[in-house]
């Protein structure tokens, strides 16, 4: 699967713009067969590996499909999660990696093994300053999500995110998160969240940090009446959804009495 990949990238784009990518990864293939003793030369085809894989996932965001993600898959699961492998790298690509994995892994559907993820995490000079293992991965998620442009990628995120509600944060790197979050929940600059985005944030939000959900709402509508040219869209989606609330109401009542009265009947 991973040298599909890697052929993709020969088939699929312009051999000119990937062949420094593919040679990357075609040697990161023998990376962890081999023994390297030039540190100076496998810190500096790993970081050529990061550089040439974070190209390449960025493919997959612009476009919403999981071409690459047998790539991802292995740096991930025979890699990152392997600590004989991980420690032939260089502990700066051992950084550079955790990052990198970070900012995809949610698009990437490999949630189920952000624990031990986490856990693999390396060692970060400034550790001490920004917080743990959690408290990198949600400051590198909260930039990544500054740079979606994508709704249905955006989307995917947000409901991908909710696995963090149990997840120790310090207080700046939750201050950090809930900033990124509440930045997609008003319409216009400079996020211009599409309304699917938005109410996707505001769920995310509301779910992550329940406290305060109330006066963050009032707060939203509040600056929603400063820009008169946003209500005749926000009457018309509330007159709209109103009238679906109530069509679906009557269905179910009319669903439910026909279920009572052919229970008479069958018995």
């Amino acid at each position: 699967m991973l040298f599909q990949s890697v052929n993709y990238l020969f088939d699929s784009f312009s051999m000119k713009s990937f062949t420094l990518n593919s040679k990357c990864f075609a040697f990161f293939l023998q990376l962890f067969e081999v023994q390297l003793d030039n540190s100076d030369v496998l810190l500096r085809y790993s970081s050529a590996l990061v550089q040439g894989a974070t190209n390449v996932f960025w493919i997959d965001i612009q476009s919403n499909a999981r071409r690459f993600q047998s790539l991802f898959q292995y740096l991930l699961d025979e890699v990152a999660l392997e600590p004989t492998r991980l420690k032939k790298i260089p502990v700066q690509a051992q950084r550079d990696l955790y990052l990198l994995l970070s900012r995809f892994i949610f698009f990437y559907n490999s949630v189920e093994k952000l624990e031990s993820f986490l856990k693999q995490c390396p060692t970060f000079p400034n550790a001490f300053l920004i917080g743990g293992p959690a408290d990198i991965l949600v400051i590198e998620l909260a930039d990544q999500l500054q740079k979606l442009k994508v709704e249905p990628v955006l989307l995917h995120y947000f409901s991908q995110i909710t696995i963090l509600q149990d997840v120790e944060l310090r207080m700046a790197t939750s201050t950090r998160l809930k900033t990124c979050l509440y930045s997609f929940t008003s319409p216009g600059g400079p996020m211009y969240p599409t309304r699917a985005v938005r109410h996707a944030a505001w769920d995310t939000l509301d779910m992550l940090f329940p406290v305060g959900r109330y006066p963050r709402h009032l707060i939203s509508l509040f600056f929603r009446l400063l820009y008169p040219w946003y209500w005749p869209s926000s009457c018309w989606n509330l007159i709209v959804s109103c009238i679906k609330a109530v069509f679906y109401s009557l269905l179910r009542l009319i669903f439910s009495s026909w279920g009572k009265l052919r229970e008479p009947k069958r018995a």
